[in-house]
């Protein structure tokens, strides 16, 4: 970690504190970075061996949080090719682009600096196929391009050249019609076995020896009736891109931000992301695809929705992309998508667990929690996780350690013993002791709505086969809204709530006179203060209560749409 100690730059240590405290701030790390650049009238090889080390580290740190801020890699890279010459400068840029592969421009300054330190033709070649590989299909990748063509210009190495133009015209991008013009030109300069596939080139030879006929024609004249047509075939492969390149300007021209940033993108913008996956998915070819996919999430790396999306296309693509799938969810959880959106890694769990890596996936979660230990959806994974591996106590036993533990909030406390309790009841059987758990843990609880919503549909979700054991409900059912009356501290809204939910099951499942046990209860309840009974016991919060299932305070919904409170969300227990 930076040591500005050795500075008498008060503002470089405030800067440097501000972001130690606060380091999502992209504002306090732009900072800091100018600062540490101006150390000492700017960094030079003449610079102290502290403003330099110091300077490395706040790029480092800025770099490790942010590593899609492309600029910023280059001008790191200047920074130690001014301090420390060529090799530093390259292993910055080797860092750069093993951190955004996509970005066209990181690429091109990368190769054009090896173009210009480096004399090695084929050590410059070979870093400018990787660049193609990397960022050759994108469709502003002019730049790149233009480098790669004006080093073997340089060079006078017109083969090569058309051979890089033969590629490029094929493309789908921006600037197709120019390279294509140039294609053309240097076209008339190559031999003919140099235009066309082998295949083309022979079956437009004997198109042309078949429309000759009995007419004798020397060489020349049948070289140049060859090659019209093999224009006249470049001329189709121009128009096929010219098509593909029309299909994606419709996307393209509304990309309006094709870089990261951390402010956020509008909803159009996503949506267009959206459409332009859809569409090239629906092309079918998975290179481009791919490619789409790596490009997008640059721009939308901080939106775990296109990470889901990229991860179960690949799965998609086969088994043999299991690899391919399991780096696309440790990039999401990894770096980009933010702690506090965990659900990418609850499925990236969820992923490592169906293919046989179970410790990896209760690695993931158990991570998750150590940063959220409040977090009930990767609690709950965790605890079906177990109980999938190793059984019902296993589950039981995450569930009590997270209910258990001092830094597990009130609200998801009382959503466990919930947890706790149905588990006990569905899949051992035990209703009893389910019971008993709502019972043992209802004085630490008093205040917490969750548990007493899911100790009441507990009850309410109770199978009846008879008349008695509908009695017997009844009772049960009452009892604990009745606890709930007399003992709990709950807001006075959420009690209007669960009232609306009991009167609703009066009238459902009640008893013969529950009519009258609704009318008074409804009076007690929800009539005006003066004929209110027990509520001023309540918290008033200044809500009216759950207007979905209330109508003037009776039930305006059936039983089912609090029945849901039983389960744990999309990761509920089962």
């Amino acid at each position: 970690m930076a040591d500005f100690s050795f500075s008498d730059d008060h503002e470089l240590q405030n800067l440097n504190a501000q972001v130690l405290t606060d380091p999502e701030e992209f504002e306090h790390w732009e900072k800091l970075v100018r600062a540490a650049e101006a150390q000492e009238g700017g960094l030079n090889r003449n610079s102290s061996p502290q403003a330099i080390a110091a300077t490395r580290d706040v790029y480092d740190r800025f770099l490790a949080h942010f590593p899609l801020f492309f600029g910023y890699w280059k001008k790191y890279a200047d920074i130690e090719f001014s301090i420390a010459g060529t090799e530093a400068a390259e292993m910055v840029y080797e860092r750069g682009i093993a951190s955004i592969s996509t970005s066209v421009d990181l690429w091109a300054n990368y190769c054009g600096f090896k173009a210009e330190t480096n004399h090695d033709i084929d050590m410059i070649r070979e870093l400018f196929e990787r660049g193609a590989d990397s960022v050759g299909l994108d469709f502003l990748a002019a730049p790149f391009w233009d480098k790669y063509l004006e080093f073997e210009e340089r060079l006078e190495a017109h083969d090569r050249m058309f051979a890089i133009l033969e590629r490029i015209v094929v493309i789908p991008m921006h600037a197709y019609a120019r390279y294509f013009e140039r294609y053309r030109a240097l076209a008339r300069q190559q031999p003919i076995q140099r235009l066309a596939p082998q295949d083309v080139t022979e079956r437009l030879r004997s198109n042309v020896a078949r429309e000759a006929g009995s007419k004798l024609r020397n060489t020349a004249e049948t070289e140049r009736e060859l090659r019209s047509q093999l224009d006249a075939y470049h001329m189709e492969l121009f128009q096929r891109t010219q098509d593909e390149t029309t299909k994606r300007w419709t996307f393209e021209q509304e990309v309006k931000r094709p870089y990261f940033h951390v402010n956020p993108l509008d909803e159009a913008q996503l949506e267009n992301w959206r459409k332009y996956l859809d569409f090239e998915e629906g092309e079918g070819d998975y290179i481009r695809t791919k490619f789409l996919y790596e490009r997008c999430l640059v721009t939308t790396a901080n939106y775990d929705e296109f990470w889901f999306r990229y991860a179960r296309w690949m799965q998609g693509q086969g088994s043999e992309k299991e690899q391919e799938v399991r780096t696309i969810y440790q990039r999401a959880s990894c770096f980009f998508v933010p702690i506090s959106q965990p659900a990418i890694r609850i499925q990236y769990s969820m992923y490592e667990e169906a293919v046989g890596n179970q410790t990896i996936a209760a690695d993931v979660l158990e991570a998750v929690l150590m940063v959220l230990p409040s977090h009930f959806e990767a609690i709950i994974a965790l605890a079906n996780l177990q109980r999938r591996q190793h059984g019902h106590e296993a589950a039981l036993g995450v569930l009590q350690r997270y209910r258990d533990s001092y830094e597990t909030t009130m609200y998801v406390k009382g959503a466990l013993v919930g947890e706790s309790a149905r588990l006990v009841a569905d899949c051992k059987g035990q209703v009893e002791e389910a019971r008993k758990i709502f019972r043992t843990q209802s004085a630490g609880l008093q205040d917490c709505s969750i548990f007493w919503m899911k100790w009441f549909f507990f009850e309410v979700g109770q199978p009846i086969r008879n008349e008695e054991q509908q009695a017997q409900h009844y009772q049960r059912v009452k009892g604990v809204y009745d606890a709930m009356r007399e003992s709990s501290q709950l807001a006075r809204s959420t009690m209007k709530e669960i009232t609306g939910y009991y009167l609703a099951y009066l009238c459902e499942r009640g008893p013969t006179d529950a009519m009258k046990e609704l009318i008074e209860v409804d009076r007690q309840v929800n009539g005006p203060p003066t004929v209110q009974q027990g509520m001023e016991r309540f918290i008033d919060d200044g809500k009216m209560g759950d207007t979905a299932s209330l109508s003037n305070g009776l039930a305006g919904a059936p039983m089912q749409v609090g029945m849901g409170m039983q389960g744990g969300g999309v990761h509920g227990m089962s």
